[in-house]
């Protein structure tokens, strides 16, 4: 089976990029991380991609201030490098242009920690608590232009209760970022994804009545790592 190449960009500690090496580590996985680069030399997930012998790269964007488009060549220097397919955005804390966007189209997804298109942006969980919703959860979607609009891949949910905090509404979030993300890589790196109109299908995955892990409930067995 042919592996596509895919370079997951973090920005911190790359929990959910963690959770795409522990997936791809499954022989039947249809993709493999061929790089983990960050804009921070001192973002933790570096050390645990090395530590599994993962390739790593640095491209410091406070080095690159007013020069978005040149931050952007250098990455895609490292990317040529190593012949990235895929991008996997897994933490990465910077707005990219939409020429690069533009590059990347249907090749570049994104977890973000809410229910898109409810709450796109920073601090969701905190927003989600404050709004009063009744379910939070994650999206994976396909990047475009705006940010956290892309079209959507999946998502997750889970009930916020009635005496949450931030941190324990994060953290059961989180559990269901680790689940999801490496299942909607797997499908897009498997050619299973088109764009309809906007939206976002995936072929042979089903929603099953009830579930609210859509669609993990009825995932094919390649998404399983």
């Amino acid at each position: 089976m042919s592996r596509r190449r895919v370079a997951a960009l973090i920005s911190g500690r790359g929990s959910n990029m963690a959770a795409l090496l522990a997936a791809a580590e499954h022989p039947d996985y249809p993709a493999e991380i061929a790089l983990v680069l960050s804009n921070r030399a001192d973002a933790a997930g570096l050390a645990h991609a090395s530590a599994r012998g993962i390739p790593t790269a640095v491209v410091e964007s406070r080095g690159f201030r007013g020069d978005r488009a040149g931050f952007e060549v250098a990455m895609e220097a490292e990317f040529a490098r190593r012949g990235i397919e895929i991008i996997a955005l897994a933490g990465f804390m910077r707005v990219l242009t939409e020429a690069f966007v533009a590059r990347w189209e249907g090749r570049m997804i994104n977890i973000h920690p809410s229910l898109l298109p409810s709450f796109p942006g920073l601090e969701t969980h905190a927003r989600a608590l404050a709004a009063g919703v009744r379910l939070h959860g994650c999206t994976v979607h396909l990047v475009t232009a705006g940010v956290d609009e892309g079209p959507i891949l999946a998502q997750a949910a889970v009930p916020v209760l009635q005496d949450d905090t931030e941190s324990a509404l994060a953290a059961r979030v989180l559990a269901e970022e680790h689940r999801l993300y490496p299942a909607a890589l797997a499908w897009l790196a498997a050619g299973l994804v088109r764009v309809e109109a906007g939206r976002a299908l995936v072929s042979g995955v089903g929603m099953a009545a009830g579930c609210l892990a859509n669609p993990l409930c009825s995932a094919p067995a390649l998404s399983k790592g």
